[in-house]
């Protein structure tokens, strides 16, 4: 359990000592429930032994203080007090639960804030191996779980505890063999429950694995939907999401079926409670008149402890089914925390240079290695070039030649595992940010959110900040006009989901006006033509070109005509560079000095 609570301290976004308040207000509440409770005792034992009153000297003082006519009147006051204890319990009973909601999805919105904004920071590698769909699972399903299940859990078990323990010294004080059967009673119950832990463990493994394929096979199914239908495999994707829904079925029919055994054992024990120390009493003492009140108080309390006890045990079960899910959130997060750190530190390492506002020399790329993690070679191994301010580069080579991982370098997405690349004297990982806020990029597929073309061109800009001149200019340099214009309600128009509304070329166009609305730098282009047709690739090609001298570009290409006025090839091969030059030199085969390549 000190494990479970440490993981789960660490995992609650806020600071532990926001649950102080919680807890004293639970004591608060348990000290009304057994201050009324214990008013009960007294009405019930003078209720049947009226003379206690005078014969009791606090009692008979307090009957003359309230100035009661009768002893009947005194004891319709003491009901009314009762009555007065009990409302205002509810009150704040209610309002306590209905906080406890609240404060629990609160946290929640601060959690999926803490995993979001980790999984947005963390190095592409983290993302490379890790399966979307466990991203997902995490930020929409178990933050919720954490919520409901786990914080939520724990606060309403704190409260029940407080108030079952709160009833059994009241009851210990009326009557301590009264709560020694009832130990005697409840102990198996906890014996038994405990017995089941594993199997909760399990259940809640099943449940997590079972919900994450649910969202991975949806994917995989709706995700490529074209070919899907095409190759006739929809079945396949729906035998295995079914499954998995089975899967979760399963395992929530067994952890659901045993969730609500508790309620009926606790009511079950607690009659056979009330009738065994009844009928023990009995033998014992042969003596009603002492046995009303307290079974009077006896049969109240057991209203209040027979859902505490149930949910007591409800809630245990509950929280050693969400042990896997919090144990993943945990794990997740510590990786996460870990990442950040090790960037922050070499961030500092790096040193305190100034970071430049823009570029005004050159970019430089030394000695750049790099090898994927579960890589038998180097993609990248020893790369060395110098890129001038408004120079255009080609990356040429076949594929697997390693292009894609120098720019993925270049973007800083990945980081080297030796040399370094320098913008104007500075180390771009000393303000990855600020070097990012430099370079627009322009991919071989576009992503397109499920929106209207403007907010995809002003990509992630707020709606009251988007500059209608700056998008018309992108619009234009794209050659993307006539689109806007034929579309139904213009740059108002909504593309669809991953941009399904439009043609490839369309889609591409309008990544091109994405990064050219952003205003970079330096522009990099990852086949960006390369799902045009002819006319709108040579279109695009003249409006790329005439951002010569103005933009720095680092430009991947298969289709070589579209890198005819680069200033600079560069061919690659196995991770380096094997011939640089001009497009005469390195395509159509005219000799390269020495001096030259090494550029």
């Amino acid at each position: 359990m000190l494990n479970y609570l440490r993981k789960f301290l660490y995992v609650f976004p806020s600071k532990s000592v926001v649950l102080i308040p919680w807890l004293l207000l639970f004591i608060f509440i348990s000290s009304l429930e057994i201050t009324g409770l214990g008013i009960v005792g007294i009405f019930l034992n003078l209720a049947t032994n009226p003379e206690t009153i005078t014969e009791t000297p606090w009692l008979n003082a307090l009957y003359q203080q309230t100035g009661a006519e009768t002893i009947g009147q005194f004891i319709a006051i003491i009901g009314l007090v009762i009555v007065g204890v009990f409302c205002v319990k509810a009150l704040i009973s209610w309002y306590g639960q209905t906080q406890i909601f609240g404060f629990s999805y609160r946290q929640r919105e601060k959690l999926v804030e803490r995993l979001m904004n980790g999984y947005l920071e963390a190095p592409y590698t983290f993302h490379l191996e890790r399966n979307s769909a466990r991203i997902i699972h995490n930020t929409l399903n178990e933050t919720n779980r954490f919520a409901d299940s786990i914080l939520r859990e724990l606060l309403t078990l704190s409260f029940n505890l407080v108030n079952v323990v709160a009833i059994s010294i009241l009851l210990c004080l009326i009557n301590p063999l009264a709560v020694f059967s009832l130990v005697v009673i409840v102990l198996p119950l906890a014996v038994l429950f405990n017995s089941y832990r594993d199997r909760m463990r399990v259940w809640g493994k099943e449940i997590y694995q079972a919900n994450q394929g649910i969202i991975r096979n949806i994917n995989h199914g709706l995700g490529g939907l074209k070919e899907t239908r095409i190759i006739g495999c929809g079945p396949y994707f729906a035998e295995k999401t079914v499954h998995e829904v089975h899967r979760f079925a399963e395992a929530s029919v067994l952890f659901y079926g045993y969730k609500l055994s508790p309620r009926f054992i606790v009511e079950t024990l607690l009659v056979l409670f009330l009738v065994g120390f009844t009928s023990i009493y009995l033998l014992i003492n042969r003596n009603i008149d002492g046995l009303t009140s307290s079974l009077g108080v006896f049969a109240f309390a057991s209203i209040r402890l027979i859902p505490a006890f149930s949910n007591i045990a409800t809630e245990v079960s509950e929280l050693r089914t969400s042990s896997y899910p919090l144990t993943q959130i945990y794990q997740e997060l510590k990786e996460l925390e870990e990442l950040e750190t090790s960037r922050v530190e070499k961030a500092i390492a790096s040193g305190s240079h100034a970071f430049p506002e823009r570029m005004t020399d050159q970019i430089v790329i030394e000695g750049v290695a790099y090898t994927y993690p579960q890589g038998q070679k180097p993609a990248v191994a020893g790369i060395d070039l110098t890129i001038k301010k408004g120079q255009s580069i080609a990356l040429i080579g076949r594929s697997g030649s390693g292009k894609t991982t120098l720019v993925d370098l270049i973007l800083g997405l990945l980081v080297p595992q030796a040399g370094d690349i320098h913008i104007d004297g500075v180390s771009i990982y000393n303000d990855l940010r600020s070097w990012q806020n430099l370079v627009g990029y322009i991919p071989q597929f576009i992503f397109l959110i499920d929106d209207t073309i403007e907010r995809n061109i002003a990509f992630g800009v707020p709606d009251e900040a988007i500059d209608a001149k700056r998008l018309d200019r992108a619009i234009d340099a794209a050659q993307l006009r006539d689109v806007v214009d034929q579309a139904p309600d213009g740059v108002k128009t909504n593309v669809g989901e991953r941009g399904v509304m439009l043609s490839g070329g369309q889609r591409q166009r309008i990544g091109i006006a994405r990064a050219l609305y952003h205003e970079r730098e330096i522009l990099v282009l990852d086949e960006a033509t390369s799902a045009l047709d002819n006319e709108t690739e040579a279109l695009v090609t003249e409006s790329i070109r005439s951002l010569s001298g103005t933009k720095t570009m680092i430009i991947i290409a298969h289709r070589l005509t579209t890198v005819e006025h680069c200033d600079r090839i560069y061919l690659l091969e196995q991770g380096k560079v094997v011939k640089a030059g001009t497009y005469a030199e390195v395509v159509q085969g005219e000799t390269v000095s020495q001096s030259e390549g090494a550029m």
